[in-house]
């Protein structure tokens, strides 16, 4: 490798250090298109994240926004082009007044004699610690605080024509006020305590506990954007757990929300019904509801009349999840299939601005291509040819679609789309994104699977790979399980190890989405069998090509990635290493310690759980393994990491000081090792950790481990 050669990938300091784009949102005009964009902090400790202003032409470069060091979520447009978002940032406060003098439940007081003064906020009761909603005006100046809640602010959105707004904000459980709030999160710190009383399942959800917050619903009337200040209502005094990881749309005249709504069930699960409430009165009334269907990412029609959304069957032992299209009448009615005949699961629906099509994103065999349905006919055609997309935006001319479009081989940036066209490739625009060289090329490998299923994956080759020069092959297991290698990660990035010289192969085994709904069953509740069978007929595959070297071989995988791999160890030794991240070990402990267990005991009964279980195949692993597990991990709890690993030391009979296998643990990190400088931790014990055993280069401690 020589300077002109070098990527950011061959240097993990540059690496983590690359923006990159995390959301996009489109002014109701289309004349604004604003872009969420993560850099490293001054200190390179954290990611930050920034909003940009995207020319929709494509003209003129992107420019920032905003600068917050804490930085800013959770963008949308007011009518005229302001732009809120959220943040938790210095800032001047309206004093807070007594109850008495608050028109409603604001936190903004009464103008009791036409003069208003303001203080800065230091303290505990003025929410200075805490994510608000602020607002850019659209004609440029200072952006400014127009919403606080004593927990903070979350999702925000606003009526397109109306300018309602709506919000969530956690709030502590028989709380009336934002008083009342304050005053008792102000008596649990002031008391040092800590403790949350549960009164259902679950209670915590990937990396947090749920509680002692509810999440509630808050809608405020139009206001002006240069003097007046929203005063936000309670939708929903007493949601529980209701509003949980859910997903909300607000009508374009301002009268209605439909939300997700989750309602408990037996056995400790719970299905997820729709509802409507209205804006000003809080009334709530269920618009879909099925015991046996889940009910998700609603969107109302531009004329209020329809909502759309993702309805999902709830999965048994008998079978998996089956996901379409479901379009409800906003007040009653027949609702109906909009996709039956798709064999493919949709999701992140959007209305055309006539109300004539939605568009959908799905997985398809390797992809994640664009789709519109015809609402009256249900003729389904598919946008673009090759990617993956998300964060669509519609173009209010009915003519174009903004996107988000990543690959295997790209990183997300923003495109347009012509809504016309089929099989499109992407026009880009000029986003603040960036745009890395990458070392080596893609290319796919296809096999036939001992049941005759036809299987693929995407093979990465890095630079300099050839048959004279073959590369060490890494297979990578990718997690879900219902998932699959169709876009690009940061996170789990096959280019770094490509940089180090190593062939990467990303397989999408049974359980994977984008090849119909048998591909998945065929693995269903057989975690041990067609998915392990699977990935070794690819893995035989790619060892045919002559670029790959077939006696330096590794296996990897995160989460149910790192399940196969756990499985791969205990049956089969053609590997000379194996890394499994977040892995699940003992299925029978798994089970009942997950965040959501009641998922997982629909595909699997105490005997599929035993059946498939890593645990009972630990003393046939001779391969060397690397253990890693972040303590705050709730989807696969640390028991799973530390189990393992127990496992592991048991079964090693030499010298102590000869023991194969290493344990990266992360006191506080959770299932993915978010921050930058950890995962500069991680990648470099896991190079360590494959020259050691693949390439033979002996044991070389990473550094600040």
């Amino acid at each position: 490798m020589t300077a002109e050669t070098a990527t950011p990938f061959h240097d993990l300091d540059h690496y983590v250090a690359l923006r990159r784009l995390a959301g996009l949102w489109l002014s109701p005009d289309g004349s604004r298109l604003v872009a969420a964009a993560q850099q490293l902090s001054p200190d390179r400790k954290k990611y930050v994240t920034s909003l940009w202003q995207v020319d929709p032409s494509g003209a003129r470069p992107a420019r920032r926004l905003t600068r917050g060091t804490t930085g800013e979520a959770g963008a949308a447009f007011l009518p005229d082009g302001s732009l809120l978002f959220v943040s938790k940032r210095p800032h001047e406060e309206w004093p807070e007044p007594p109850e008495s003098m608050r028109s409603g439940d604001s936190d903004e007081p009464a103008d009791t004699n036409g003069t208003t003064s303001r203080e800065v906020s230091t303290g505990e009761g003025n929410d200075a610690d805490k994510p608000a909603l602020w607002m850019l005006p659209a004609g440029g100046g200072e952006a400014r605080r127009v919403v606080g809640r004593p927990g903070g602010v979350g999702g925000v959105m606003v009526a397109r024509d109306a300018g309602t707004l709506v919000f969530t904000a956690p709030t502590l459980p028989g709380t009336k006020t934002a008083d009342d709030d304050r005053e008792r999160r102000k008596a649990r710190t002031d008391a040092s305590v800590s403790a949350i009383l549960h009164e259902g399942y679950p209670v915590r959800y990937w990396d947090h506990d749920l509680g002692p917050d509810e999440l509630r619903l808050f809608a405020a009337d139009p206001f002006d954007v240069d003097e007046g200040h929203p005063r936000p209502r309670d939708l929903s005094p007493e949601p529980g757990r209701a509003l949980d990881e859910g997903a909300a749309d607000v009508s374009a005249d301002g009268s209605t929300v439909v939300s997700t709504w989750k309602v408990a069930t037996r056995h400790g699960d719970h299905r997820v019904d729709l509802v409507a409430i209205d804006t000003a009165t809080g009334e709530r009334r269920v618009l879909a509801s099925d015991p046996d269907h889940d009910h998700e990412s609603p969107q109302i029609s531009p004329d209020g009349r329809w909502v759309v959304c993702t309805r999902e069957r709830r999965s048994t032992t008998d079978a998996a999840p089956d996901v379409t299209l479901w379009l409800v009448p906003a007040n009653g009615g027949e609702q109906r299939d909009l996709t039956p005949e798709l064999d493919l699961w949709p999701h992140e629906p959007r209305w055309s601005p006539d109300g004539h099509t939605i568009y959908f994103t799905a997985d398809e065999r390797g992809h994640c291509p664009v789709f519109a349905v015809d609402v009256a006919t249900g003729c389904v055609r598919r946008l673009t040819a090759s990617g993956a997309y998300a964060a669509l935006e519609p173009a209010p001319d009915g003519r174009s679609l903004y996107a988000l479009r990543n690959a295997v081989d790209a990183p997300p940036s923003i495109v347009r789309l012509a809504v016309d066209a089929v099989d499109q490739e992407a026009e880009r625009l000029r986003g603040p994104e960036a745009t890395p060289a990458l070392p080596g090329r893609l290319t796919e490998v296809t096999a036939t699977a001992e049941d005759g299923s036809d299987l693929r994956a995407w093979l990465v080759l890095p630079d300099g790979a050839s048959a004279e020069q073959p590369a060490p092959l890494l297979l990578w297991i990718h997690g879900g399980p219902l998932s699959s290698w169709n876009t690009w990660s940061w996170r789990w990035n096959p280019w770094l190890m490509a940089a180090r010289g190593y062939a990467v192969l990303l397989p999408d085994p049974a359980l994977s989405t984008g090849y119909g709904q048998e591909f998945v069953e065929r693995g269903w509740g057989r975690w041990g069998a067609e998915p392990f069978t699977d990935l070794m007929a690819v893995t035989d595959a790619a060892l045919e090509v002559p670029e790959i070297d077939a006696d330096r071989t590794a296996a990897m995988g995160g989460s149910f990635g790192g399940y196969m791999a756990n499985w791969v160890a205990g049956h089969t030794d053609r590997f000379k290493a194996i890394v499994t991240h977040a892995s699940l070990w003992a299925l029978d402990q798994f089970g009942p310690t997950t965040d959501v267990a009641s998922y997982w005991f629909r595909e699997l009964t105490p005997e599929r759980a035993l059946a498939n279980s890593p645990h009972l195949s630990a003393e046939q692993i001779t391969t060397p393994m690397l253990v890693i597990h972040g303590d705050r991990d709730y989807r696969v709890p640390i028991g799973e990491g530390l189990r393992l690993w127990w496992e592991l030391n048991r079964l090693h009979d030499g010298d102590p000081a000869a023991l194969p296998h290493r344990f990266l643990y992360f006191p506080d990190e959770n299932h993915w090792v978010l921050s930058p400088n950890h995962a500069k931790v991680w990648y470099s014990t896991v190079f360590a950790f494959l020259s050691w055993h693949v390439e033979g280069a002996g044991w070389e401690r990473p550094e600040l481990v």
